[in-house]
């Protein structure tokens, strides 16, 4: 009998790598200086990201703070195009989400993700439908690390604890989900993610 039953995937960093440079070098093009300041403040002021990612502030709201910052230079869809711009695909990693799917794992994505970036950046790529559930944390009004998010999880998977495995790039995120009495690996890179998958016998 298999350990595990359950494969947990991030999917900024893992599946999706992002990258804010480029909305900053396309606001800039927009006024010079204006992706900059915007990314200064969008730091400045994380906490607004974080209520954001977790329901508690609406897109109307986040949007109009977020406008704000760019000095009324973007508008509302203009502003959400640029902001979900910033996504790829990591191939190699998705190309195993079919291979797991085969070996009759049940596939979760647990993200700390917001409505905008699901509905211009991501919600389109194809890879997702090999999820048995998405998870998101604006969704569930929980983010990684809190324990809530990791038991959204196991309430629509219903398996134990220990038969989740949890796949993320940061390592707070996956001591979280340890503490629950999972199992996981930071992912650094496709290969060694690969290396841990075999040693664990998932793969």
């Amino acid at each position: 009998m298999k350990k595990y039953s359950v494969i947990v995937f991030d999917l900024g960093n893992v599946l999706i790598p992002f990258d804010y440079q480029i909305i900053v070098n396309k606001f800039n093009r927009i006024k010079p200086g204006l992706g900059n300041k915007f990314y200064k403040l969008y730091e400045e002021n994380y906490h607004i990201h974080r209520d954001f990612e977790k329901g508690k502030i609406h897109t109307e709201e986040f949007l109009t703070i977020m406008l704000k910052w760019l000095e009324g230079k973007v508008i509302g869809k203009q502003f959400c195009k640029i902001y979900s711009s910033l996504f790829s695909i990591n191939q190699e990693v998705v190309d195993l989400l079919p291979v797991l799917k085969k070996k009759n794992y049940k596939l979760v994505l647990l993200s700390n993700t917001n409505p905008i970036h699901k509905k211009y950046g991501y919600r389109h790529y194809d890879f997702l439908s090999y999820f048995d559930k998405l998870i998101l944390s604006h969704e569930v009004k929980s983010i990684k690390p809190e324990k809530e998010i990791y038991k959204a999880v196991e309430s629509f998977t219903g398996k134990p604890a220990k038969e989740h495995f949890f796949i993320d790039d940061i390592n707070k995120y996956v001591d979280g989900a340890k503490k629950m009495g999972w199992d996981g690996v930071q992912f650094t890179t496709y290969e060694n993610l690969v290396e841990e998958l075999k040693k664990k016998k998932i793969l």
